[in-house]
């Protein structure tokens, strides 16, 4: 567990399918401070939203978490994290095909590489899963915020079809499994 002196925020910052998915739970979770839906991992330097999705940039859609680890540690960010999206489908997450859709940890420290590895080996090691984890676990680099739409865009259109389908259930599965998490409304 990662400890800091104070009230120092730590940052995470993950892709596990679409942006507007992680980002949706990510901000209803305790001990989160902001959740910003973004780009990392690749080569070109502020990519776009269309860049990204052509998949010649190397980024992942990712989201960066700034949380409080004294009420949230970086371990529990990260059992949600697995709880809300397959890290067995590489480049994949539901109909979403490509290397941005790629589950990914970016570390930022020795400390939540450990974390990450940890994780990984014990759900794998659990057999939760029928075939093995593929998430990548690397060093972070950089991070692009999207552009300004991408950001609460759950809140902004939960009645946008794909909302509807996708991120609506991946919100009413972390609501039902972690009702404790939440932020108080």
């Amino acid at each position: 567990m990662t400890v800091k002196k104070g009230n120092e925020n730590e940052l995470a910052t993950l892709g596990g399918g679409c942006f507007w998915c992680l980002e949706a739970v990510f901000a209803s979770l305790q001990g989160v401070v902001s959740a910003i839906s973004g780009y990392s991992g690749g080569k070109t330097e502020d990519p776009s939203y269309e860049e990204v999705c052509g998949g010649d940039t190397g980024h992942a859609e990712a989201v960066q978490v700034r949380f409080d680890p004294a009420i949230l540690s970086f371990e529990n960010l990260l059992e949600i994290f697995f709880a809300i999206h397959d890290p067995t489908t590489p480049n994949r997450q539901g109909a979403d095909s490509g290397t941005q859709y790629r589950s990914v940890i970016f570390c930022h420290s020795p400390v939540q590489e450990a974390a990450a590895r940890a994780m990984i080996a014990k759900i794998d090691g659990s057999r939760e899963w029928k075939n093995p984890v593929v998430t990548e676990v690397a060093p972070f680099d950089v991070f692009y915020p999207a552009e300004d739409y991408h950001q609460a865009y759950f809140i902004n259109n939960p009645f946008q079809p794909y909302c509807m389908a996708v991120v609506g259930p991946k919100v009413n599965k972390f609501r039902k499994t972690f009702p404790e998490r939440l932020k108080s409304p």
